[in-house]
Parts: C-alpha cells; structure tokens; sequence
C-alpha cells in the first residue's frame, strides 16, 4: 500500500472533489455522493484484484469518474453518436482536472502524464496498467451497476453490453468478473452472453 504523504493528499483531494455530487446513492442503509462512492469501489476492487499495484495506477483508479457530473449525458444526442462523444470528453475532463490536483500536491510532471494515459485509456490491451485499469472499471460496473441496467433495457441489449464489457477485459478480468457476487438472473445473462 502507498503511505506518501503526496499520495494521501492526492487522494483526500480527489475524495474532496467528488464529495461535491449533488447525486447520491444509498449504500447499505448510508447515502453517499454517488462519484466518491464509485470512487472507494473502484480502489477497493484494484486492491483485490491486483494488490500489488503501482502508485499511478492507485491514483488513477481513485480519480477515474472525478466531477463526472458536471458533464452530464443530458447534454449529448441520446445515441450511440452522442454517446461516444460524451465518453471521450469525460477522458479528457477527467484527465484535466486529476492533473491540477496532482500538481497541487506536488507531484511532477512525468508522473501525472502518467495519469493522463491510463485515464484517456491510451494502448488498452497493450498496456498493462491501462489494462487493469479497465478491468477494475468493467469489475465494477458489473458488481455494482449491472443490475440497475437489467430493469432498464430488454435483454437482447443486457446481452450486448455484457459482450462489449467482455471483449475490454483481459483474461485475469474475466476470471474475476465470473467470481463477483452476482445474483443469479445477472450470472445467467452473462452466460447466455458468453454462449
């Protein structure tokens, strides 16, 4: 585990910035801004899933959904257009604003370029950390949101987001993905997906 001093305030910052979500989601009977909630599952699952990680992963990991809410998905055409637009705007948001708070805590430039490639997702497959990265993300998604999704869409389309989840992850995910706590209807829509 990472105990520098920049680390903590690094995080803290983060943690700061996302405690601002005018959304929230309640979470075993507590209410949390809804980004610093994603933010403690996302360190909580690298810390399982790759105990050993470096620190600019860490950070990454902390800071990947940093302010999301101030570009909201309202504000893009409601297709796959829009959709993709909205996505690669919040990589470069993200990376922006996770780069100022580095920099206030003093950390140099090499590392938060760093930062920067994991969270604009650069070299996914060839990357090892842009890797984890996204597996940590796709961990998530399915433990903790997948759900919500399954009363919103028809299953033909729960089908082909769990297939597109699939394909983003490594081997190591996938394992992982198969050993989440998932309620039985999601561990069957995933196996009809992978069939």
């Amino acid at each position: 585990m990472i105990h520098s001093e920049k680390f903590k305030k690094a995080i803290h910052q983060f943690d700061e910035a996302n405690r601002k979500d005018p959304n929230t989601e309640s979470y075993q009977g507590k209410n949390y801004p809804k980004e610093l909630l994603y933010a403690y599952r996302m360190t909580d699952r690298l810390e399982a899933f790759e105990p050993d990680a470096e620190e600019v992963l860490r950070l990454a990991v902390r800071c990947q959904h940093l302010q999301r809410w101030e570009i909201p998905r309202d504000d893009y055409e409601m297709n796959r257009v829009g959709y993709l637009k909205w996505r690669n705007d919040l990589k470069s948001f993200h990376a922006e604003k996770a780069s100022e708070i580095l920099r206030e805590v003093s950390y140099d430039d090499a590392l938060i370029k760093q930062v920067q490639f994991l969270l604009l997702k650069k070299q996914l497959k060839k990357n090892k950390m842009t890797q984890s990265l996204e597996d940590v993300i796709c961990l998530v998604f399915l433990e903790y949101y997948f759900e919500k999704f399954s009363d919103k869409y028809q299953e033909e389309k729960l089908i082909d987001i769990i297939q597109k989840t699939w394909k983003k992850m490594s081997e190591k995910g996938q394992k992982a993905a198969l050993e989440l706590p998932l309620s039985d209807a999601s561990l069957q829509l995933i196996s009809k997906a992978l069939s």
